[in-house]
């Protein structure tokens, strides 16, 4: 991502940030639309598990200015997901609602560099998550 991207992702974020529970319900609501045999994987009180994505996503969206300290967070992050039952096909349905929902939760201010943007970000994001379940998995093998 350029440095460009990485502001782009930022400003976004931050005008998402004050309607981070209606934008968390926008999500579930598209990523169950998409593949309803997600939903299975989330338990427990809904609006707490959106108030958690909602504040991991604004983690690694402040980590994109610095990747060294970011990617070892995600990677970790991934490894988690593995016991969430989360698999690699899940990621590319998750990277739609997340662009559907930032599309409709910011409207006009959603153009195509901040898609491009938002793009990248999930693009990289979503790799270092994939590698790091990629090591749990080894792992479970091994053991």
């Amino acid at each position: 991502m350029t440095p460009k991207q990485i502001e782009i992702v930022q400003a976004s974020f931050d005008k998402v940030a004050p309607i981070a529970e209606a934008a968390a319900g926008l999500f579930y609501a598209r990523l169950f639309e998409l593949d309803p045999q997600l939903k299975p994987l989330f338990k427990g009180d809904m609006k707490r598990q959106g108030m958690m994505l909602m504040s991991m996503i604004a983690t690694a969206v402040r980590g994109l200015s610095n990747t060294e300290a970011l990617i070892p967070m995600v990677k970790n992050l991934g490894r988690r997901h593995v016991g969430y039952g989360v698999k690699d096909s899940h990621y590319a349905v998750v990277g739609q609602a997340l662009i559907e929902t930032l599309e409709k939760g910011l409207g006009k201010d959603f153009d195509a560099a901040t898609r491009e943007a938002w793009l990248g970000a999930y693009s990289l994001l979503s790799s270092v998550m994939k590698s790091g379940a990629a090591e749990m998995q080894v792992v479970a093998r091994a053991a």
